[in-house]
Parts: structure tokens; C-alpha cells; sequence
């Protein structure tokens, strides 16, 4: 088992739950997983430390407590309109605002640049930044319960760190997307399928979670190599061209269909073998 140390992180429950799987879970249950500072920056200081770490292959997000996450917490930005109002010049009050969004963006974006597949496992709401945050994961599955909402527009203002960018390319429909981020209605587990937001609805969080590290541990059996190089080209891909993604595949495995795990797991195919084990990366 890994020696991933925890003692840092506050806001985040972190367990080495099995062979190479970490889970993550939203831990501040009795504010109803409100994301204050502190869980933003532990959200990017942890998924930047597991991307580096050889015994994490796959990471399983969550939420502790009664829901996945209720959102951005408004103390932050009460405390942020105090900060902006220290500065009388509105360029100023405007870099403070800058740095506040890009700090956010970027412990979001943290999840996207991992190169290990997270899979997010929600449960009860999933409100304003937690729609963010999930965005930025590989692969979404819910309880019935669940339900999400794209809180911004009801609070004044618009989604700033991840949702507009990315869920449009998610969901089946550009136009009910738009209905989603102009009323900011509330949508339940069914409806997230439908518009293929979420894989698979399950009855309680248990089965839910049991389903999903089976697909971690499926997961977790393949090389790292290729599982790695197959997110860093999918995420590549959907922001470029076609041609821009082949080149990009293209350069990467020109070396990696050279390595040992591609060797392994080519000889153990062709001799129908048991599946290789592949070392840590």
C-alpha cells in the first residue's frame, strides 16, 4: 500500500482503498461539502500530488455526509468583497477578482491535467461548483437521489471555473445545456443520463460505490502507460482537430509502443496468457 500522507488536508478524506486506487471525498459534511478556500486549494494540491504519485492509478471523487457538494461557499465571497474593497482604483479591484477566478480555475483544471482517469460518484445535490468539478472528471455516475443545478445565473452571476467550457462538450444537446445555465433549474439523475451526463444510475451510494471500483479496479489492472497516454490524448483532442490529434498520439507513441508494459501485454494476448503485471508508473 502507498505511503500517500494525508495529514495535510482538512477539507478531504484521502484513502489508498485498494491496489493503486485512491478515493477522494469531499469531507466538510457538516457545511454540506461547501467549498470554501481551503477545500479549493486542497482539491488542486491533492489531485497535483497524486498525478505525480507511481501507486495512485485511478482516483474515485465523492462527496461525505448527506450531499455531494452544496457549492461554492458565500463566505468566501463575502471575504472576497472585503479584499476588493481595500483598492478604491477599479483596475486593481479588478486584478484581486482575476487572481481569485484563475486560483479557482486552476484547482479545477488539476483534476483534468491528472494523468490518471477520475471518476466522480455523486450522491444528493451536486449544486454550482460541484457541476464544475465533475466536469473536469473522466467519467460520472449517480445515485437516484442525485440531483445538480447550475446555480450561477440565480446568484448574479456566471459559471466562472469550468462548466460553460466544458459541459457543452459532455451533454447530447447544446440547446437544453443552455437551458440548464440561463434558469438555473434544477435536474435530476434521469435527466442527467438522458443528455449522457452521467453512465449509470444506482439506488443507494453503496452499490454505487461498489460498481464504481469494480470499473477502478478493471481499470487499475491495465498498464499505466497506455491508460495515461489514452487520457492525455483524449483531453488533447477534444480542445484540437483531428490531424492535430493523430500527430499528437503520433509523437507520443512513436516511444511508447517500445515499452515494456506494450510488450508484455502484446505477448500475453497473442499466447492468451494471464494478464500481465504491469510496474508502477
Amino acid at each position: 500500500m502507498s505511503k500517500f500522507t494525508t495529514s495535510n488536508y482538512h477539507t478531504l478524506k484521502i484513502e489508498n482503498t485498494n491496489d493503486f486506487i485512491y478515493s477522494v471525498q469531499l469531507n466538510r459534511p457538516e457545511k454540506s461539502n461547501a467549498m470554501n478556500t481551503p477545500m479549493w486549494i486542497e482539491i488542486g494540491k491533492c489531485f497535483n500530488e497524486l498525478n505525480d504519485n507511481p501507486d495512485c492509478r485511478v482516483i474515485i471523487l465523492s462527496g461525505n455526509g448527506k450531499f455531494f457538494t452544496s457549492g461554492i461557499d458565500l463566505y468566501d465571497i463575502m471575504n472576497l468583497g472585503q479584499e476588493v474593497m481595500n483598492h478604491e482604483d477599479i483596475a486593481r479591484k479588478s486584478q484581486v477578482v482575476r487572481k481569485f477566478i484563475m486560483n479557482y480555475q486552476n484547482c479545477i483544471t488539476a483534476l483534468e491535467k491528472c494523468v490518471k482517469p477520475v471518476i466522480a460518484a455523486v450522491h444528493g445535490g451536486c449544486i454550482g461548483g460541484g457541476v464544475d468539478l465533475i466536469c473536469a472528471t473522466d467519467m460520472r455516475y449517480c445515485t437516484n437521489d442525485a440531483w445538480f443545478q447550475l446555480k450561477e445565473t440565480e446568484i448574479g452571476m456566471a459559471a466562472d471555473v469550468g462548466t460553460l467550457q466544458r459541459m457543452p462538450k459532455i451533454v447530447r444537446s447544446m440547446s437544453l445545456f443552455n437551458e440548464l445555465a440561463f434558469t438555473a433549474r434544477k435536474f435530476g439523475a434521469p435527466e442527467a443520463k438522458s443528455i449522457g451526463f452521467v453512465n449509470e444510475i444506482f439506488d443507494a451510494k453503496e452499490s454505487m460505490l461498489k460498481s464504481v471500483n469494480d470499473i477502478a479496479n478493471d481499470i487499475a489492472s491495465k498498464s499505466p502507460v497506455g491508460i495515461q497516454m489514452t487520457k492525455r490524448s483524449i483531453v488533447y483532442s477534444r480542445d484540437h482537430t483531428v490531424q492535430e490529434g493523430l500527430d499528437h498520439i503520433a509523437d507520443w507513441n512513436q516511444t511508447l509502443l517500445q515499452s515494456e508494459d506494450f510488450i508484455k501485454a502484446s505477448m500475453a494476448v497473442a499466447s492468451k496468457d494471464k494478464k500481465p503485471i504491469f510496474s508502477k508508473l
